[in-house]
């Protein structure tokens, strides 16, 4: 990925060598704050609203409070856009934390948060949605707040790498045996040709990409069913897939070293992703 040069913070533009915070900084030293990334399609921020409606949900269970208004967030992030001429695929990070203040873990009086934004190339993983993709399962260690899209990803980040380090893309996480999540995505198993998914509780973030399948499905009549499966229940599977901004409607095909059925894309995970594909304006693109 590649950074753009001209990033925002607190609500100006400026060159991104020039971005400084001081060391007292509460997202630094204590993870207090929140973040999103939000995919960006040829210029076009896609799922644009769910994302900063998301933002500010997470803003409020944290009583963070901001200036701005979602619309000046959104105008903001558009400029943004804007001035570095981005015309690629990518992504635009954007973080809010309490702000600069003296330690203490209460919160501080009279500080002004700290927000910034800034924009990275990032391809499609076209290669990972035409032949899918591997995973292992592990532990759910994360707090009870996970709807809250918080700085707090150390077991995200443990989990994640644990995952690459037995050559796979994600990890699937559970509760003594009850699946959750991913490290960073929404995962779905497809049985009998209904889509099950953890219910959208504090256990889990909703993603975006998440809401956007769920209005998939109810367009092709594909049930939508959210109640947890096990552990146990994934291979038994006829498909398995995850989503996030960046993966997409992302099919899995081996977990813990298994195959899902057959060892290939399901049916239904490739009509989400042309769902997909189609509510987000994407050319057809040749896997090479």
């Amino acid at each position: 990925m590649s950074m753009y040069p001209i990033i925002m913070s607190q609500g100006k533009f400026t060159h991104k060598d020039s971005l400084t915070f001081p060391y007292e900084e509460r997202g630094l030293q204590f993870g207090d704050g929140v973040y999103e990334v939000i995919r960006i399609y040829e210029g076009r921020l896609y799922l644009f609203n769910e994302h900063i409606d998301r933002l500010f949900r997470s803003l409020d269970a944290i009583q963070i409070k901001i200036q701005q208004s979602k619309e000046e967030i959104k105008s903001l992030l558009t400029e943004l856009v804007a001035r570095n001429n981005m015309e690629q695929d990518g992504l635009v990070y954007l973080q809010v934390s309490r702000g600069s203040a003296t330690r203490i873990h209460t919160f501080p009086e009279d500080t002004v948060p700290n927000m910034y934004a800034y924009l990275e190339n990032a391809a499609r993983n076209l290669n990972g949605i035409e032949n899918g993709v591997k995973t292992i399962t592990l532990r759910d260690e994360r707090w009870q707040n996970c709807y809250i899209k918080s700085l707090n990803l150390l077991p995200n980040v443990l989990a994640k790498q644990t995952a690459a380090g037995q050559g796979c893309y994600e990890a699937i996480l559970h509760e003594d045996g009850l699946v959750t999540e991913c490290g960073s995505s929404n995962v779905f198993l497809v049985k009998e040709g209904k889509v099950y998914t953890h219910p959208a509780t504090n256990r889990i973030l909703k993603g975006c990409v998440r809401m956007a399948v769920e209005r998939f499905c109810n367009e092709l009549d594909i049930p939508f069913i959210e109640e947890a499966f096990t552990v146990n229940d994934i291979h038994e599977a006829d498909e398995m897939f995850l989503t996030s901004s960046m993966s997409e409607v992302l099919p899995i095909i081996q977990v813990d070293g298994k195959l899902i059925k057959d060892g290939k894309p399901g049916v239904i995970s490739g009509k989400l992703q042309e769902a997909y594909e189609k509510d987000a304006q994407l050319k057809l693109e040749t896997i090479k």
